[in-house]
């Protein structure tokens, strides 16, 4: 392909762009872009608020909302915004379920996520530690909205409801899933195929039920959960140990009771860190923290499958099919930083040598990343192989909001985003 150029002459397209990209590449060492104002990232919707999940293509949605809400929100001290966002979702509870998505245009909520309300659930509980933290009074009306919400849902689960979703009484764990439908955050589906079906008791979803069951007990509301919480915090400690290292990442597989499967994917990180309550502790939960380290901590974040695994792809390049198929196959998330952090921290007693190490380790890399695609924020995926290049969109929430927890995880000092 060429170009005409404004004198008449022709160059070709390639090496024309490569060379404008080298010159940009280097305007953009010579200093490090701020972050990005958060602000872009809230929007009204139907009279309330939420978080946009990343430009220029997505809309709200639930899961990424609540995972971006700590960091985004409240580690930005916009604790009036962190409610107004919480009541808003706390009107949409349908079944025991938060839509995951809000399409565009008249289409209806769509509730195919298993693990949505749980991260509304544990996000609700930071937003009030964080108002209670600095002394600052929940308005009634506010409060008593998320605490019923919380209920419902955690009633609408242990009862059961959509997409095969409900508490095992024999084990006090939640299983989830039917064929053809993507319920995880490993959500990708190339037309009636799921990519990772993950049916039956993934174990981020785990942790995230435990920790929700917690929540619901220590501040009263509905019914006594302790006694499902210490019957799956027994379930979990002897269902999902891995003999080759760390966890499975799903027991009861196609719910088939007994079955595992031991593939390494980040996901059990979140039985370490990343959430208020840890489901695992000592050797264990250093034995996760090990074994992700070092088979799936990239620069940027940490990959969706080992390089070992038959079905890894290293690049996330192609047309949609082939993109979608690699989404959750290898490719990295920067999002699961966050969680990797608080867990490599915790299995090392977060001292202050720890903060030192991973302060040189783990930030300086993300902090260069933000003037590399969409300046001042933070992409959505990156390659699983090196260099580990951004993809998908460039100016994603949750990841943003992840990095900023890092920061304040390192006690890096706070900078407010720039309000560009």
């Amino acid at each position: 392909m060429v170009l005409r150029a404004g004198d008449g002459l022709t160059v070709r397209a390639a090496p024309h762009a490569e060379d404008l990209m080298r010159v940009e590449r280097a305007r953009r060492g010579t200093t490090a872009p701020p972050l990005a104002s958060v602000d872009s990232y809230l929007v009204d919707r139907a009279g309330g608020r939420t978080i946009i999940a990343g430009f220029p293509w997505f809309t709200d949605w639930g899961r990424d909302t609540f995972i971006s809400l700590p960091g985004l929100v409240l580690g930005t001290g916009r604790l009036d915004e962190a409610g107004a966002i919480l009541s808003a979702w706390a009107g949409t509870v349908s079944e025991g379920m938060l839509p995951n998505r809000f399409p565009d245009g008249d289409a209806p909520p769509e509730h195919n996520a298993v693990d949505a309300s749980l991260w509304f659930i544990v996000a609700v509980h930071e937003f009030l530690s964080r108002s209670e933290a600095v002394g600052r009074a929940v308005p009634a009306a506010i409060a008593a909205a998320l605490a019923e919400a919380t209920t419902a849902i955690l009633a609408g689960y242990a009862a059961g409801t959509r997409f095969g979703i409900a508490l095992d009484p024999s084990d006090g764990l939640l299983r989830a899933g039917v064929p053809g439908v993507q319920l995880t955050w490993m959500d990708a589906k190339v037309g009636d195929r799921v990519i990772t079906p993950r049916i039956g008791k993934p174990v981020e979803v785990q942790a995230l039920w435990i920790n929700a069951l917690r929540i619901a007990g220590l501040r009263g509301w509905g019914a006594d959960w302790s006694g499902i919480e210490a019957r799956a915090r027994t379930a979990f400690a002897a269902r999902f140990a891995n003999p080759a290292g760390g966890l499975h990442d799903v027991v009861d597989v196609d719910n088939v009771p007994g079955t595992a499967d031991p593939r390494l994917r980040p996901n059990q990180i979140l039985a370490v860190g990343g959430l208020p309550f840890p489901v695992i502790e000592g050797a264990a939960a250093r034995a996760v923290v090990d074994r992700v380290e070092a088979s799936l901590l990239t620069p940027l974040g940490l990959r969706t499958l080992t390089p070992d695994d038959p079905a890894y792809v290293g690049q996330y390049r192609g047309d949609p099919r082939a993109r979608d198929g690699a989404y959750h196959q290898g490719t990295v998330w920067p999002w699961l930083i966050g969680p990797f952090v608080d867990a490599w921290l915790a299995v090392r007693g977060r001292s202050e040598a720890a903060k030192a190490e991973a302060r040189r380790r783990f930030l300086p890399p993300l902090l260069a990343h933000l003037g590399t695609a969409g300046l001042g924020h933070v992409s959505e995926v990156a390659d699983g192989d090196p260099p580990h290049a951004p993809g998908g969109c460039p100016f994603q929430a949750w990841s943003l909001g992840e990095l900023l927890r890092v920061r304040a995880m390192l006690d890096v000092a706070e900078e407010e985003p720039d309000a560009r």
